[in-house]
């Protein structure tokens, strides 16, 4: 069997911004955190610049912009004022994913599918721009061939409800996953796989062959508070790398 290829890790920022703006000023800085987490092990950066600017603001951005060493993956709504700052700032990677304005954390997967004529002219200004356009969306064969449709190369799998079910419901869920990746592999599109996910629930989806990496934010950023984020991410490369050396055992 052919080895699988490395599992990337990115790592989002935004609840160390989150903490910021409790309180205001400058502290703690998400710059500072990307740092360390570059420093650790993390393949990429993720921030989610939100419509309503609740925790990364524009100053974050520009600064990641001009001092990360690493990918920068730019998260955010279709629209098209978040269309306008990514092509301003050209990040290496911008990821579509549906926003309301009421929900604490981004809910479901985009409708791919739904708002084709919508998504089209906006992949395609990200695209002419050099970004690599990424779609979050769930498990669901009918996304997938819109994200063909809509030329985007990468889809993000989201593992909400995965993260959130026990027992035979989150084997199930997974199974959906897994086929989707699989999925993934013959339609030509680049698989990764995000949200939710902790040291107790990584592992299954790290060892998915087609997922090519996992973004993870909330989690990590929570575990920081006890062990420092440096310890939290080394502790997740750890877990996502033995699963992955599992799965190409098996």
């Amino acid at each position: 069997m052919p080895a699988l290829p490395p599992l990337r890790l990115g790592v989002n920022i935004d609840h160390v911004a989150t903490v910021r703006n409790a309180r205001g000023g400058k502290l703690p800085d998400p710059l500072r955190a990307a740092a360390i987490a570059a420093a650790a092990g993390a393949d990429g950066i993720t921030a989610h610049l939100r419509e309503d600017r609740r925790h990364i603001v524009d100053g974050d951005i520009e600064g990641l912009t001009r001092e990360l060493k690493i990918p920068l993956n730019l998260e955010m709504a279709a629209t098209p004022e978040m269309i306008g700052i990514a092509v301003g700032h050209r990040p290496h990677a911008a990821c579509l994913v549906p926003e309301k304005r009421e929900e604490r954390t981004t809910e479901g997967g985009l409708d791919a599918a739904g708002q084709h004529n919508h998504l089209k002219p906006l992949v395609a200004r990200l695209r002419d721009a050099g970004i690599r356009v990424s779609l979050f969306i769930e498990a669901d064969p009918r996304q997938l061939d819109a994200a063909v449709a809509l030329g985007a190369p990468v889809v993000e799998l989201h593992t909400g409800r995965y993260c959130e079910l026990e027992g035979a419901a989150q084997n199930a869920e997974l199974a959906r996953l897994r086929k989707a990746a699989a999925l993934c592999g013959k339609l030509g599109l680049e698989c990764h796989a995000g949200h939710g996910l902790s040291y107790a629930n990584v592992g299954p989806v790290a060892a998915i062959p087609e997922v090519r990496e996992l973004n993870i934010g909330h989690f990590l950023v929570g575990e920081a508070i006890f062990v420092g984020l440096e310890k939290a991410i080394l502790e997740m490369r750890r877990l996502m790398d033995e699963a992955r050396a599992a799965g190409q055992a098996a």
